[in-house]
């Protein structure tokens, strides 16, 4: 079980067991992107199949926005850590930072 913010007591992402972690503990600890995006997929499972009370569907919902923001700064991180290869017109090839295409909306 977690303590959420509101104080009373939540499921571990796994199941059933009492971990003991807080949510502030949880939050302290980085996940893979795997872990984060596992537990992600654990809370809308939950949620959706409506297996938790409202108050903790909240408290989940937030724990979950926080694992979103996570995953979009490892994702943002791996980005930046691709290179491209540019060819150059006499066939030589030289590698660039991976620049990402501009979003639209």
């Amino acid at each position: 079980m977690l303590v959420g913010r509101s104080g009373r007591l939540a499921r571990d992402p796994a199941g059933d067991q009492d971990t003991g972690r807080t949510d502030a503990a949880m939050s302290k600890k980085k996940l893979s992107f795997e872990e984060a995006l596992k537990q992600l997929e654990t809370i809308a499972e939950q949620i959706e199949r409506g297996q938790i009370g409202l108050e903790e569907s909240i408290d989940r919902y937030e724990e979950g926005m926080s694992l979103v923001k996570q995953c979009r700064e490892i994702l943002s991180t791996a980005e930046h850590r691709i290179q491209q290869l540019q060819q150059h017109t006499d066939g030589t090839l030289e590698t660039a930072e991976f620049t990402p295409p501009k979003e639209t909306d």
